[in-house]
């Protein structure tokens, strides 16, 4: 658009304005309805919380109001960077949980599932916000549909071999990928990428196993790879989404097919505050330019690959 010249923009409403983009930071907020049905959500699901007072959400774990409402807290926020970045959800919260005193097997499921209910609400959302249009993007259509059945075989080969297989190796091997495709995100971040579908799938196969097998890990791969392999960061971060609830679904049902219990309370601070987060996350998606979404993306990508490894070290 050239300098000076008026916009068009189209308000949820359906109604059309015409102002400069500068100006339309600055117009009364547009998303009321959003906004009161959130705030009235997010005091039920409160309310509901703090009337759970004691009750232990992990077998010898007795946690207080306050912790839940952490938990609750610290899912909200994750979610909204795992929604409007891609990633960052289980690869963030699962060691926080297990810091708060929860079994592995306990968390890995309950994350799957939240992730499952949020993956699928941020998807519609997406498309509702305009980030994503399936039924009119074909490429996009072939990437989600690629990625979610390699998810899935990458899922179920990870429950197998949870407990059997010696994985310091093959999350050193992760790591590394993760860190290489923060790097190249960022060094890439202004220019644009002819489409590579067949790095896209490659990815996809590696973070779905490293999904199944950790509860996440599977953002940074996958958003990082796509834009990498020259995906718009918006429809990257909208595929991601779907794709990963198809994973975490079928992670989910492994796990649940093994042994592992969702437990009903832990449950409820993870995904009550997940999915409060995808609303807000997907119009953060809508509204930042593209060159900040590139940089968002890789340089998390780059952040949380750091984190891992220094976790992997300290083993």
């Amino acid at each position: 658009m050239a300098r000076g010249l008026p916009e068009l923009v189209c308000l949820p409403n359906h109604e059309v304005a015409i102002m400069s983009f500068p100006a339309a930071l600055y117009q009364p907020f547009p998303h009321r309805r959003r906004l009161l049905l959130w705030s009235v959500l997010a005091t039920l699901v409160v309310l509901l919380l703090l009337t759970r007072g004691h009750r232990a959400l992990a077998p010898g774990v007795d946690l207080p109001p306050l912790t839940v409402l952490a938990i609750f807290g610290a899912a909200l926020v994750c979610e909204y960077m795992d929604s409007a970045l891609g990633m960052g959800y289980g690869t963030t919260l699962t060691p926080l949980l297990l810091i708060a005193g929860f079994a592995p097997m306990t968390i890995v499921p309950a994350v799957l599932f939240s992730e499952l209910l949020t993956g699928v609400a941020a998807g519609l959302l997406h498309h509702r916000d305009g980030n994503l249009d399936l039924l009119a993007d074909r490429r996009a259509r072939l990437t989600l549909v690629s990625l979610a059945a390699l998810s899935g075989v990458g899922a179920i080969a990870a429950v197998l071999l949870a407990l059997r297989l010696p994985g310091h190796w093959l999350a050193l091997a992760i790591v590394a990928i993760v860190l290489a495709m923060g790097l190249i995100t960022l060094a890439t971040a202004g220019r644009r990428i002819p489409y590579r579908p067949g790095a896209i799938l490659a990815v996809g196969l590696v973070a779905a196993f490293n999904k199944g097998l950790s509860g996440g890990g599977y953002g940074p791969l996958v958003t990082a790879g796509q834009v990498v392999s020259g995906l718009p960061p918006r429809q990257a971060v909208a595929i991601t989404s779907l794709a990963e609830a198809l994973t975490c679904l079928i992670g989910l049902g492994g796990y649940l097919a093994l042994g592992g219990v969702l437990d009903g309370d832990l449950l409820l601070p993870l995904a009550g505050g997940a999915m409060l987060s995808v609303p807000w996350a997907t119009l953060t998606v809508r509204h930042l330019p593209e060159v900040w979404l590139r940089t968002g993306v890789g340089t998390l990508t780059i952040l949380l690959g750091l984190v891992s490894l220094a976790r992997l070290l300290a083993r």
